[in-house]
């Protein structure tokens, strides 16, 4: 269930008091007789969740995202909603997330503030926002948005954050991105971006074919690895995928030859297509992305690997598992800074 308030100007004191208001008026619920349920509310907050979205963003699907995580991550969470207005706008409301865990009559409600502001009202946030993050949690920024991510002010709401998790797929600028990233790292904050988390399944896949072939003392020489990418220009996750191999590689004694190449295709968003791996005769590796699945040749034997979807949910919860510093993608993040 859903309560909800509105307001018209935004003091961070004043959302407070409605989020009390709120609590209080949940405690009170009636049952459909008129009735007070006497069932109780719990209260859990684990973090402070910060989801920068545009307008243009299914209000439906971010919201069914962030209550899927309250569920293992209870969190008071933030909704930035980015809107193109030519004026200053800067509004807010303020509402609770709640479910009945299986076989209980005690709800689990979460708070959920909604700010929407103008680029005008963008100086502002972080006035509003820092008072409402919890006191000795955690402080998670999701930033879906990569327009936000690319203007000069996303540098003061990333310094709210202890966690910034951003999504480099759709980036204009891979080599600013990168820059944005490690600038977050160097400040001795936590980062992540989405596109290397997509990566999982693939990198996964890798290690195990090459593990179940018993491959890895083959590869102390020179390595040819050869990456077909989707669209006009490969996307970041298609460099950190060639970055993370050759590390790996080089790990093993290899030498390593990166090529990024366009799919004679040059469909999709610069995602990868393809990936060979040829060490001399004794290594010839060649995975394939193919209907919602990746064909795999590994010295002439074939076999298949479903890949399912990644949503936004199963990303941010992979994400959110992560407790520290995750050095493999720092050094990919490091060497793919590189290579572009």
């Amino acid at each position: 269930m859903e309560a909800s308030m509105s307001t018209a100007t935004v003091q961070p004191e004043s959302i407070l008091k409605e989020l009390a208001t709120l609590w209080v008026s949940l405690a009170k619920e009636k049952d459909g007789a008129g009735e007070q349920t006497g069932t109780g509310v719990l209260r859990a907050i684990s973090m402070t969740l910060i989801a920068a979205v545009e307008e243009s963003e299914d209000p439906a699907e971010v919201g069914e995202t962030v209550a899927m995580l309250m569920r293992e991550h209870p969190s008071r969470a933030i909704t930035l909603r980015l809107i193109m207005d030519p004026g200053r706008v800067l509004s807010s409301r303020v509402y609770a997330q709640c479910w009945m865990p299986f076989g209980q009559r005690r709800q689990i409600c979460c708070e959920q503030i909604e700010i929407t502001a103008s680029d005008a009202a963008l100086d502002d946030l972080p006035s509003v926002v820092l008072p409402l993050t919890v006191p000795d949690l955690p402080v998670i920024l999701w930033c879906r948005s990569s327009r936000l991510f690319s203007l000069p002010q996303f540098a003061k709401l990333a310094a709210l954050a202890t966690k910034i998790i951003i999504d480099g797929q759709g980036v204009e600028s891979p080599h600013e991105a990168i820059g944005r990233i490690r600038a977050c790292l160097g400040s001795g904050r936590l980062a992540a971006d989405l596109a290397w988390t997509r990566l999982t399944r693939w990198r996964e896949l890798v290690s195990r074919v090459l593990e179940n072939m018993a491959l890895f003392s083959q590869l102390r020489r020179e390595v040819e690895v050869l990456i077909y990418h989707g669209g006009p220009q490969p996307g970041l996750g298609t460099h950190y995928m060639g970055a993370w191999l050759a590390n790996s590689l080089e790990q093993c004694g290899a030498t390593v030859r990166l090529s990024i190449k366009k799919d004679a295709d040059g469909s999709g968003l610069g995602g990868i297509q393809s990936i060979s791996i040829r060490a001399g005769d004794a290594v010839d590796l060649f995975l394939q992305a193919q209907g919602g699945g990746v064909e795999i040749i590994a010295n002439g034997q074939a076999s298949r690997s479903t890949f399912p979807a990644p949503t936004d949910y199963s990303l941010l919860q992979e994400e959110l598992s992560v407790p520290g510093r995750d050095a493999v993608f720092e050094a990919a993040l490091a060497r793919t800074a590189r290579m572009i």
